[in-house]
Protein backbone atom coordinates (compact mmCIF):
# COMPACT_ATOMS: atom_id res chain seq x y z
CA UNK A 1 0.00 0.00 0.00
CA UNK A 2 1.04 3.41 -1.35
CA UNK A 3 1.67 5.65 1.97
CA UNK A 4 0.60 9.23 1.60
CA UNK A 5 1.50 12.58 3.32
CA UNK A 6 -1.12 14.46 5.72
CA UNK A 7 -1.80 16.69 3.40
CA UNK A 8 -3.29 14.25 0.74
CA UNK A 9 -5.37 12.28 3.53
CA UNK A 10 -6.38 16.21 4.40
CA UNK A 11 -8.02 16.45 0.68
CA UNK A 12 -9.22 12.82 0.81
CA UNK A 13 -11.15 13.48 4.16
CA UNK A 14 -12.57 16.65 3.41
CA UNK A 15 -14.11 15.25 -0.19
CA UNK A 16 -15.28 12.33 1.71
CA UNK A 17 -17.41 14.70 4.19
CA UNK A 18 -18.49 17.30 2.15
CA UNK A 19 -18.55 15.90 -1.77
CA UNK A 20 -17.01 16.66 -4.81
CA UNK A 21 -14.51 20.19 -3.94
CA UNK A 22 -12.38 22.54 -6.72
CA UNK A 23 -9.08 23.24 -5.32
CA UNK A 24 -10.72 26.73 -4.21
CA UNK A 25 -12.97 24.87 -2.08
CA UNK A 26 -10.79 22.76 -0.23
CA UNK A 27 -8.35 25.45 0.37
CA UNK A 28 -11.57 27.28 2.20
CA UNK A 29 -12.66 24.00 3.82
CA UNK A 30 -8.63 23.71 5.42
CA UNK A 31 -8.89 27.34 6.31
CA UNK A 32 -12.01 26.70 8.56
CA UNK A 33 -11.38 23.56 9.76
CA UNK A 34 -7.55 22.20 9.77
CA UNK A 35 -5.34 25.29 9.59
CA UNK A 36 -5.33 26.25 13.44
CA UNK A 37 -3.74 22.50 13.75
CA UNK A 38 -2.47 21.24 10.41
CA UNK A 39 -1.39 24.13 8.27
CA UNK A 40 -1.39 23.33 4.64
CA UNK A 41 0.04 25.43 2.00
CA UNK A 42 -2.35 27.14 -0.88
CA UNK A 43 -0.55 25.54 -3.50
CA UNK A 44 -0.67 22.35 -1.96
CA UNK A 45 -4.23 22.02 -2.19
CA UNK A 46 -3.88 23.03 -5.66
CA UNK A 47 -1.25 20.12 -6.35
CA UNK A 48 -2.39 17.61 -4.71
CA UNK A 49 -5.60 16.49 -6.36
CA UNK A 50 -4.59 16.14 -9.65
CA UNK A 51 -2.05 13.83 -8.03
CA UNK A 52 -4.61 12.01 -6.36
CA UNK A 53 -6.90 11.49 -9.65
CA UNK A 54 -3.72 9.64 -11.06
CA UNK A 55 -3.12 7.62 -8.66
CA UNK A 56 -6.96 7.02 -8.65
CA UNK A 57 -7.97 7.59 -5.25
CA UNK A 58 -10.11 11.37 -7.18
CA UNK A 59 -11.97 11.20 -10.13
CA UNK A 60 -11.69 14.68 -12.11
CA UNK A 61 -14.62 16.30 -13.98
CA UNK A 62 -13.45 19.79 -15.64
CA UNK A 63 -16.45 22.34 -16.24
CA UNK A 64 -17.30 22.84 -20.64
CA UNK A 65 -17.54 26.09 -19.87
CA UNK A 66 -17.62 29.19 -18.13
CA UNK A 67 -14.65 29.25 -15.33
CA UNK A 68 -13.56 25.56 -16.20
CA UNK A 69 -13.36 24.50 -12.57
CA UNK A 70 -12.02 21.25 -12.43
CA UNK A 71 -13.77 19.50 -9.64
CA UNK A 72 -12.45 16.19 -7.53
CA UNK A 73 -15.13 13.05 -6.51
CA UNK A 74 -13.75 10.51 -4.03
CA UNK A 75 -13.21 7.13 -5.90
CA UNK A 76 -13.78 3.40 -4.44
CA UNK A 77 -10.14 3.23 -4.17
CA UNK A 78 -9.81 6.84 -2.00
CA UNK A 79 -12.19 6.04 -0.07
CA UNK A 80 -10.59 2.54 0.75
CA UNK A 81 -7.00 4.57 0.93
CA UNK A 82 -8.80 6.94 3.45
CA UNK A 83 -10.58 3.92 5.81
CA UNK A 84 -7.09 2.45 6.17
CA UNK A 85 -5.56 5.32 7.21
CA UNK A 86 -7.88 5.96 9.40
CA UNK A 87 -7.90 2.40 10.96
CA UNK A 88 -4.22 2.59 11.67
CA UNK A 89 -3.63 3.62 15.13
CA UNK A 90 0.11 4.99 14.55
CA UNK A 91 1.17 8.35 13.71
CA UNK A 92 4.38 10.18 13.46
CA UNK A 93 5.35 11.99 16.87
CA UNK A 94 3.74 15.32 16.99
CA UNK A 95 5.66 18.37 16.09
CA UNK A 96 5.95 21.57 17.77
CA UNK A 97 7.45 24.62 15.83
CA UNK A 98 6.60 27.33 18.77
CA UNK A 99 8.96 30.57 18.40
CA UNK A 100 7.61 31.58 21.55
CA UNK A 101 9.32 28.16 22.92
CA UNK A 102 12.42 29.12 20.74
CA UNK A 103 12.77 32.28 22.65
CA UNK A 104 12.21 31.06 25.98
CA UNK A 105 14.91 28.49 25.65
CA UNK A 106 17.74 31.67 24.94
CA UNK A 107 15.98 34.02 27.71
CA UNK A 108 18.94 33.92 29.63
CA UNK A 109 20.98 35.89 27.15
CA UNK A 110 18.42 38.81 26.89
CA UNK A 111 17.37 41.22 29.52
CA UNK A 112 15.18 40.15 32.25
CA UNK A 113 12.14 42.31 31.51
CA UNK A 114 12.27 40.54 27.92
CA UNK A 115 10.80 37.22 29.30
CA UNK A 116 8.33 38.69 31.22
CA UNK A 117 7.02 41.38 27.85
CA UNK A 118 7.21 37.74 26.04
CA UNK A 119 5.29 35.87 28.52
CA UNK A 120 2.17 38.67 29.14
CA UNK A 121 2.32 38.43 24.54
CA UNK A 122 1.79 34.99 25.12
CA UNK A 123 -0.90 34.44 27.42
CA UNK A 124 -3.29 37.04 25.99
CA UNK A 125 -2.85 35.29 22.49
CA UNK A 126 -3.30 31.97 24.33
CA UNK A 127 -6.09 33.16 26.24
CA UNK A 128 -7.77 34.79 22.71
CA UNK A 129 -7.78 31.27 21.24
CA UNK A 130 -8.87 29.48 24.38
CA UNK A 131 -11.97 31.98 24.30
CA UNK A 132 -12.26 31.09 20.32
CA UNK A 133 -12.17 27.32 20.57
CA UNK A 134 -14.57 27.78 23.78
CA UNK A 135 -17.26 29.72 21.42
CA UNK A 136 -16.61 27.16 18.57
CA UNK A 137 -17.39 24.49 20.85
CA UNK A 138 -20.25 26.10 22.88
CA UNK A 139 -21.97 26.33 19.18
CA UNK A 140 -21.61 22.83 18.42
CA UNK A 141 -24.56 20.16 19.43
CA UNK A 142 -22.51 16.86 19.29
CA UNK A 143 -25.83 14.54 19.83
CA UNK A 144 -26.29 15.96 16.45
CA UNK A 145 -24.07 13.81 14.16
CA UNK A 146 -20.76 12.45 13.98
CA UNK A 147 -19.27 15.59 12.37
CA UNK A 148 -19.84 18.04 15.16
CA UNK A 149 -19.05 15.05 17.85
CA UNK A 150 -15.78 14.79 15.56
CA UNK A 151 -15.28 18.87 16.15
CA UNK A 152 -16.50 18.46 19.80
CA UNK A 153 -13.39 16.00 20.48
CA UNK A 154 -10.71 18.23 18.23
CA UNK A 155 -12.25 21.47 20.22
CA UNK A 156 -11.98 19.72 23.59
CA UNK A 157 -7.99 19.05 22.61
CA UNK A 158 -7.86 23.06 21.64
CA UNK A 159 -9.13 24.38 24.69
CA UNK A 160 -7.16 22.04 26.82
CA UNK A 161 -3.93 22.86 24.79
CA UNK A 162 -5.03 26.88 24.79
CA UNK A 163 -5.45 27.05 28.80
CA UNK A 164 -2.56 24.94 29.52
CA UNK A 165 -0.23 27.80 27.35
CA UNK A 166 -1.97 30.42 28.93
CA UNK A 167 -1.98 29.28 32.57
CA UNK A 168 1.97 28.63 31.88
CA UNK A 169 2.93 31.96 30.20
CA UNK A 170 0.70 33.73 32.74
CA UNK A 171 3.04 31.76 35.70
CA UNK A 172 6.13 32.74 33.90
CA UNK A 173 4.69 36.82 33.83
CA UNK A 174 3.85 36.92 37.49
CA UNK A 175 7.31 34.57 38.24
CA UNK A 176 10.07 34.73 35.57
CA UNK A 177 12.41 33.19 37.77
CA UNK A 178 9.92 30.18 39.70
CA UNK A 179 9.42 27.12 38.03
CA UNK A 180 6.63 26.49 39.41
CA UNK A 181 7.06 22.55 40.44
Amino acid sequence: MTEYSPARYVVLGLIARHGPMTPYELKARVEDDIQPFWPILHAQLYRIPPELARDGLLREEAEAAGRRRRIFHLTDAGRAALDRWLADPDTAEAETRDPAQLKLFFADLGEPADIVALATRQAERHRRWLAHYESLRGALDPSQDSRQRSRARLLRLGVLHERAHAEFWESVAADPDGLDD
